[in-house]
């Protein structure tokens, strides 16, 4: 493995390893899902190295943690760097665990190598990025950021129908003497480091990607209702058949949406049918749709036809289109993205210009402060898979060209936005 002076990869990746251990599944993923038992036991471990720091652990209402490194003007807007710490049900170690890690290696070096940096430095790791347990995803940085109040995230359940409400108030049931923060606060740059979840970085064998920005996304929640009937009695002209009407609508908009131009990603990734009995004829469907285009005129147009090619098919069912996401396609800072640049070339390592094609807590940090992210390589290109696999050098890497980033902003005199 690879080593810099500005951070020591070694310890980064024994602890990045030793995170994954927590949600570990047989076939080498992770399942640690948000504001699980996992989870819990995610901030406990990270909770400890920080300490051991010197880095000081808080907390706001939307669970969100947040490890200080305290500077010398303690009212100066902080420097923010992280990611996530929930997975996917059948996730791999580095999707938002080598982000928070990194950023608290960049951290911890700082801390032992460095005076006092010039304002706050925080590691953040964000309540439930990924939306597998609780949908949507990226709660706490939409919380943080009021682009989602938190009467609405308390009230989302999950298929045990534990509110997010209720598994918040357990997290912080965990952790009686953690400090609380505000929600929100003024931020004078974010920076998050995350695996590429794409083959580009490495079909170009290249180290860094410096992220430009995230592409558009939409999601909408779609509940088909028909009626029961039984399977061998109930004529086929009588029926209201919510699978029937469902397999319309999915072709309908496969044909349509899914081919509007080569940079269109349309998934239909979850459905569930009621009652699911082989023998009764299905009276509901829901089903959820993921809409992601670069351009967001495009986007919106076919976000437009989403609703509209459901209703054209529902008959003799009914159909309500709930939009859950609608994030529109963000650039990020063109002064940190040339500071990640710059670092990367001092380094020794090969960076290029990226575009992200998943989106990230970053995309709502960017509304409110400076914001940039780093990319580094994952095999063959695969994430939110158990054998999702960054090279350790590439991670130190990465780490490596953050610590830089962040020292060049951590002693500067003031930040400009």
């Amino acid at each position: 493995m690879g080593s810099s002076t500005l951070i020591n990869a070694d310890r980064l990746w024994t602890r990045l390893m030793a995170l994954a251990e927590i949600g570990a599944t047989p076939a080498g993923g992770v399942n640690r899902q948000a504001l699980s038992d996992g989870e819990i036991a995610a901030w406990r471990r990270v909770i400890g190295w920080a300490r051991e720091a010197g880095l000081t652990p808080s907390t706001d209402a939307a669970g969100n943690l947040f490890l200080t490194l305290a500077g010398r003007d303690r009212d100066a807007a902080p420097l923010l760097l992280g990611s996530h710490l929930d997975s996917q049900p059948t996730g791999g170690k580095f999707d938002g665990a080598a982000g928070v890690m990194a950023a608290l290696e960049a951290a911890v070096s700082l801390a032992e190598q460095s005076d006092r940096p010039a304002r706050d430095v925080i590691v953040v790791a964000w309540m439930n990025e990924e939306g597998s347990r609780f949908a949507p995803g990226m709660m706490g940085s939409e919380a943080f950021t009021g682009e989602r109040g938190m009467d609405a995230i308390r009230a989302a359940r999950d298929a045990d129908g534990i509110s997010v409400g209720e598994a918040l108030d357990r997290l912080h049931q965990a952790f009686p003497d953690m400090p609380p923060r505000p929600l929100g606060f003024a931020v004078g740059s974010y920076l998050e480091l995350h695996i590429e979840q794409g083959p580009l970085l490495e079909a170009a064998a290249c180290t860094i990607g410096v992220v430009t920005g995230i592409q558009g996304k939409k999601t909408f929640q779609v509940v088909v209702e028909g009626a029961e009937g039984h399977a061998g009695t109930l004529a086929q002209q009588e029926r209201r058949d919510a699978l029937a009407a469902f397999a319309r609508m999915a072709a309908a908009l496969h044909a349509e949406i899914g081919t509007v131009d080569a940079d269109i990603k349309f998934t239909i990734g979850r459905v569930a049918v009621a009652p699911n009995a082989p023998s009764v004829v299905p009276s509901r469907v829901s089903f959820s749709i993921d809409l992601r285009h670069p351009d967001n005129a495009v986007l919106d147009a076919a976000g437009v036809r989403i609703a509209a090619l459901c209703q054209e098919n529902a008959s003799p069912c009914t159909v309500t289109v709930t939009p859950l996401v609608d994030a529109p396609s963000n650039a990020f800072d063109a002064r940190l993205r040339a500071s990640i640049a710059e670092a990367a070339r001092g380094q020794g390592h090969s960076a290029m210009d990226i575009l992200s094609a998943a989106g990230h807590d970053a995309r709502h940090l960017a509304k409110i402060c400076p914001a940039a992210m780093i990319f580094i390589p994952c095999r063959d290109g695969a994430s939110h898979v158990e054998h999702e696999w960054a090279e350790p050098n590439h991670v130190a890497a990465g780490a490596s060209v953050l610590a830089q980033v962040l020292r060049g902003l951590a002693f500067a005199p003031a930040i400009e936005g």
